[in-house]
């Protein structure tokens, strides 16, 4: 179609999806493909295209390289993580299931489903993170066979990725970690003077996980009981959403009672639309707090979707549903995310994988298109990463 001819089309999301990707840069991404050919080798003389090297060092092939997440750079030296804008971590961590283990390999499932999601663009939302952002693999926290000293690894590991003045995206792991992970943000939220700040919570998940103990430990049913009596993430702003279904004990509605917390179920969601839902919660969640945590568990997205979970429970929300919500939460700029109880071992196809990947690019695409990425919050080189003890 010539711009003199009248375009009588209706207009379309399609259609400006398609116009804004010309405005999008390039540079970035060319010197990645230069500086992959030139540390791969040029192509043998039969290859016609020019960028194909002898030694795979880019996204291409899909089916070829090392899987970090996304197939980014591995930053051995955790210490260079504020170099980076996010990072990426795996909580390899399952014996605090009741149920189904497996989820020690869920950061190994996203990793291996990432590399379907190397071309970093979203065509509705315009944003390309690679061109947008400086990211990076931290590789997996060091659990051991112990909750508890498990929980201490994760709370450093947390707590020197968002001190570095990098955005956390930790890949668990069981639900379990939810504690250790706020536990380990919690001291160094800050508000814009510098003083002491407040977290909130929005959690998405099938299940209230607000018990006090499971089995005498605390396992994936306990987080939200022990990650709220840290003084400054108050139950007052954990949301929680997609709550429902013949798998929450009387145990966990009487946390929650307790707790005062949020609850929205799948029911509450429909009626109110997506759109109002999330309104709600971030309203709760942002209510005289400095910044919101953000908990994604698998589980809550309907089961035949999602079967690689130690807990699949029907009745959750459809993929479409959740990651316009995901979108919206993160719209107001978040602290931190995580994403839990991916377990490969019962998956089919990756599916469960490639649905946990994927809810964590709308997240990262949604900030970035929202300013919130790159953040400029400085780096705390000096970090107590300690200062979460006693909590």
């Amino acid at each position: 179609m010539t711009d003199s001819t009248p375009d009588f089309r209706p207009p379309s999301q399609g259609l400006d999806a398609v116009a804004r990707e010309a405005s999008l840069p390039t540079g970035k991404r060319e010197a990645a493909d230069a500086r992959a050919l030139e540390m791969g080798l040029p192509g043998a003389e039969s290859i016609t295209d020019p960028n194909i090297g002898t030694f795979s060092r880019g996204p291409l092939p899909l089916y070829a390289g090392i899987p970090t997440m996304l197939k980014l750079p591995y930053v051995e030296d955790v210490r260079q993580a504020h170099q980076h804008d996010v990072s990426f971590m795996g909580v390899p961590f399952d014996i605090g299931t009741t149920f189904r283990p497996g989820t020690r390999f869920g950061p190994q499932g996203m990793r291996r489903a990432s590399v379907q999601y190397t071309s970093f663009y979203s065509f509705e939302m315009g944003v390309d993170l690679f061109e947008s952002l400086n990211m990076c693999d931290l590789g997996d926290v060091f659990t051991i066979g112990n909750i508890e000293k498990s929980f201490d690894q994760i709370s450093r590991a947390v707590g020197h990725a968002y001190t570095q003045g990098t955005f956390p995206v930790i890949m668990g792991g069981d639900h379990s970690i939810g504690y250790p992970c706020v536990r380990g943000l919690a001291p160094h939220i800050r508000k814009p003077d510098g003083s002491p700040g407040k977290l909130g919570i929005i959690h998405i998940d099938r299940h209230l996980d607000t018990l006090e103990k499971d089995m005498d430990e605390r396992m994936h049913t306990c987080p939200w009981f022990h990650a709220t009596n840290i003084p400054n993430a108050p139950s007052t702003n954990l949301v929680q959403m997609g709550i429902g279904g013949w798998q929450t004990s009387r145990e966990w509605v009487k946390g929650a009672r307790d707790k005062g917390t949020y609850v929205l179920t799948m029911d509450d969601i429909e009626t109110m639309g997506i759109e109002k839902a999330a309104e709600v919660a971030l309203d709760i969640a942002w209510k005289d707090a400095d910044a919101v945590y953000l908990s994604f568990d698998i589980d809550s997205v309907e089961a035949g979707h999602v079967p690689g979970t130690g807990w699949p429970q029907p009745g959750g929300f459809q993929p479409r549903e959740v990651l316009k919500l995901l979108r919206l939460i993160a719209s107001r700029g978040l602290a931190a995310m995580e994403c839990v109880e991916v377990a490969p071992c019962y998956d089919i196809a990756d599916v469960t994988s490639i649905m946990a990947v994927h809810a964590t690019m709308e997240v990262l695409g949604s900030l970035v298109d929202h300013g919130h990425l790159p953040d400029k919050r400085a780096p705390i080189l000096d970090a107590d990463l300690n200062a979460w003890k006693g909590t």
